[in-house]
C-alpha cells in the first residue's frame, strides 16, 4: 500500500491513518436503498482505499442492522489484509427509542 500520514488517536498510542473510510454505504439495500450490496464491489473499494494508503475503516452495528461490518469482514478476510497494518473502529448504538419505552 502507499504510505498514508497517521495520527495517533487520543492517548491511546493506536495510529490510525489521516484518511479513513466510513463503510454506512456498503451493507445490505434493504436498509437504505443507496446502499451497495454487491460484495465484489465492496471488497473492490476496500482494496482501491487500502491501495491508496487508507489503513483505517470505520463501521457501526446500525449500518444495514450489521451487514456493513460483515462484509467489511469478508472483504479483509478476501483480501488477506494484513491485520497488524489495519484498524476497524466500530460503534454500539442503542436507539434512543429504546431508552424512552423502558422508563
Amino acid at each position: 500500500s502507499s504510505p498514508m500520514r497517521t495520527v495517533r488517536l487520543g492517548k491511546s498510542g493506536l495510529k490510525v491513518s489521516k484518511i479513513i473510510l466510513g463503510t454506512m454505504q456498503y451493507g445490505d439495500p434493504r436498509w437504505q436503498p443507496w446502499v451497495i450490496g454487491d460484495e465484489e464491489e465492496v471488497t473492490r473499494h476496500i482494496k482501491t482505499a487500502y491501495d491508496a494508503g487508507i489503513q483505517t475503516f470505520d463501521t457501526a452495528n446500525v449500518y444495514s442492522n450489521g451487514a456493513s461490518e460483515i462484509v467489511l469482514g469478508k472483504a479483509i478476510k478476501k483480501l488477506n489484509l494484513p491485520r497488524d497494518e489495519i484498524v476497524v473502529m466500530t460503534k454500539v448504538t442503542y436507539f434512543t427509542f429504546l431508552l424512552h419505552a423502558e422508563r
